[in-house]
């Protein structure tokens, strides 16, 4: 698969990467590439950077920097689901983000995989802990993202508690979706950029087809967010927020590690 962003003024980038789901079973990463940087001015290659640092950097920073605009201030318990390289940055990002987390859960398909991840960061200030129960995870959740790649929903719109935020982040082709629509009939529905998810993602492609929602339920994108033009309503409500990545954060993040970007 192939994205790339030409940013004027910054840079062009272009990132490669394969998907193999059952590298796992290998102990491989199931996604694995290349970023490259050119300048955009001249066209000159200027970087090739690992797509997998990239991804790691990137997916964190855009969920949680889109959780510090829409979950409530006081959440005390985050809920990841997933036990892989995007879960492991979530502990950090989530931690360092929410200073006032009290507890963090880990939920994945492999409970020896959940258990392992939650050991390697026992010295966080919030407990984590990897349970086995998914919906006893989610009815506990103030936060809950998603980071695994589930083509089918895994994540029931009926257990999710009023005033709950959640971060969509493992779907990311048309045929992907990671929760159903009971959750997004539920939800105010926020995005970090219309143009690389409503088009191009199941998450929301599929039920905007079907006509389960439509683009007014959708309020906003990260620029939205950002100039405080939109967020949430009420403390009760149930925020989403889809993060569908995008080329144009991967060159941002690839040049400030390449070093270009300073």
């Amino acid at each position: 698969m192939n994205r790339a962003a030409w940013i004027e003024g910054f840079g062009v980038g272009v990132k490669s990467f394969t998907v193999f789901p059952d590298n796992v079973q290998h102990q491989r990463p199931s996604v694995q590439g290349a970023m490259l940087i050119f300048d955009d001015q001249t066209g000159a290659p200027l970087a090739v950077v690992d797509s997998g640092l990239v991804t790691y950097w990137k997916t964190a920073a855009d969920s949680v920097y889109g959780a510090s605009l829409l979950a409530r201030s006081d959440s005390k318990t985050l809920l990841i689901v997933g036990s892989g390289i995007v879960a492991d940055s979530l502990v950090g990002a989530y931690s360092a983000l929410f200073p006032g987390l009290e507890r963090i859960l880990i939920w994945g398909r492999n409970p020896e995989k959940s258990r392992v991840l939650a050991e390697r960061h026992v010295s966080k200030r919030a407990t984590v802990k990897a349970i086995n129960e998914l919906e006893d995870g989610v009815k506990q959740a103030d936060i809950i993202s998603t980071a695994t790649m589930s083509e089918q929903p895994i994540l029931d719109g009926k257990w999710v508690a009023p005033g709950t935020h959640v971060d969509l982040i493992g779907a990311f082709k048309a045929d992907m979706r990671e929760t159903n629509d009971a959750l997004l009939t539920r939800a105010e529905i926020f995005v970090d950029s219309f143009d690389t998810t409503l088009g191009h993602i199941g998450e929301l492609l599929i039920p905007l087809k079907e006509g389960t929602i439509s683009r007014s339920d959708v309020h906003g994108d990260l620029y939205d967010l950002t100039q405080r033009a939109t967020g949430r309503s009420r403390q009760d409500s149930i925020t989403v927020f889809k993060n569908g990545g995008g080329a144009h954060l991967d060159l941002m993040i690839a040049k400030a590690l390449s070093g270009w970007g300073s």
